[in-house]
């Protein structure tokens, strides 16, 4: 349930970079080894050579010009990615940004390559948690690099995928990207399913009174508007795509293609859209329980209350009737000799109907102001 800020925890959390200068001089450069997964070359959708280096793919990539190179970074460093921008020429824009990391998703054109940022999404289940990284990905016109900075998506899985279509693979790099757009597509389906049952199970906290279920609300809500974010630009993004193959040549297949990801999308953000209204429906559900069982507890209170204060009542009117025959018994047991009363014949008849009629009269008073 939800905490997201930048990347996200466990194997997928990276510290937010600093802003760095660009100017390679300014930094020391240690020994070259880069963080390279994966480093291959295509030509005609068929792996032809595996360069040790990328200053070695790059090579052939001059040597072969109707080839393609394929490389996947994992979490490289500052020093490796100015090293790759130089051997591949790429944006310094671009290349800042890959750096620096921490970008929404978007698709962004520099001369010949373009630079596709994604946020790829896992369900964590024991956590119930939803874990976002960040995937670069630049495109040229003979090459993919992907720079990868969490578990999620997995490309090794895209790789084996396109080298078993090699119909597809030979269609070169805009055909990687597909690829990639599309494992990213598929990764939030199971994204999908858990929040469906985290709502699922809040709906049930709701109506069974657990008082923590706000919190869990609050946090999945987090989790949804984050995931939102995520996915809502790939839609634009695959629709611009789109929009330029004439320019960039893409075919009818790729197209094809580029919507069936974009229908997947689609899907995607309305689940998430109704998931936020979702939610919002049970907070004002559980606001209104809450209010309901707030409303009983005090009416049961003031129900206890008004018990209380008849039985108050009944005690006083209790007490001031015992009150007039101790009073009447108090004045005729005051040691004085000169009182008259006290030598009546008449004096102790006198005094017991007295205490009988105040008795009386107070008990008549009381019983006709329901007080007893």
């Amino acid at each position: 349930m939800a905490r997201v800020k930048g990347f996200r925890r466990g194997g997928d959390v990276r510290e937010e970079a600093p802003e760095h200068s660009m100017d390679p001089r300014a930094m020391e450069e240690p020994p070259y080894r880069p963080s390279v997964i994966d480093n291959a070359i295509y030509r005609n959708g068929e792996r032809v050579d595996n360069p040790g280096s990328l200053a070695d793919a790059f090579e052939r990539l001059k040597q072969m010009p109707d080839s393609m190179a394929w490389i996947g970074l994992y979490r490289p460093k500052e020093w490796e990615l100015v090293k790759l921008g130089e051997e591949f020429e790429l944006h310094e824009l671009a290349l800042e940004d890959a750096i620096v990391g921490s970008q929404r998703p978007k698709a962004d054109r520099y001369g010949d390559t373009l630079f596709v940022v994604l946020r790829a999404a896992r369900y964590l289940d024991e956590a119930e948690e939803v874990a976002f990284g960040e995937l670069h990905v630049f495109v040229g016109p003979n090459f993919v690099i992907t720079v990868r900075h969490a578990e999620a998506p997995d490309l090794q899985g895209v790789r084996r995928r396109m080298e078993s279509d090699p119909d597809l693979l030979r269609q070169g790099p805009q055909a990687v990207l597909y690829a990639i757009l599309d494992a990213v597509a598929d990764g939030y389906a199971p994204v999908v399913a858990g929040l469906q049952k985290d709502i699922e199970e809040i709906e049930v906290q709701v109506f069974g009174g657990d008082p923590s279920v706000s919190r869990r609300v609050y946090e999945l809500s987090g989790e949804v508007i984050e995931f939102q974010r995520a996915t809502a630009p790939l839609v634009g993004m695959i629709h611009g795509f789109i929009a330029g193959a004439p320019k960039y040549g893409l075919n009818d297949e790729l197209q094809s293609y580029l919507r069936d990801v974009a229908d997947h999308a689609i899907t995607v953000t309305e689940r998430i859209s109704s998931f936020r209204q979702m939610l919002q429906n049970i907070l004002v559900v559980n606001s209104t329980l809450v209010t309901q069982a707030q409303n009983a507890e005090m009416a049961r209170m003031t129900e206890v209350s008004i018990r209380q204060g008849e039985e108050v009542k009944k005690i006083s009117a209790w007490a001031a009737i015992l009150f007039a025959p101790t009073l009447v018994g108090t004045i005729y047991g005051m040691n004085f000799d000169f009182m008259p009363e006290t030598h009546w014949v008449f004096g102790y008849p006198f005094a017991v109907v007295l205490m009988a009629a105040v008795c009386l009269i107070l008990y008549t008073v009381f019983k006709r102001r329901d007080w007893l």
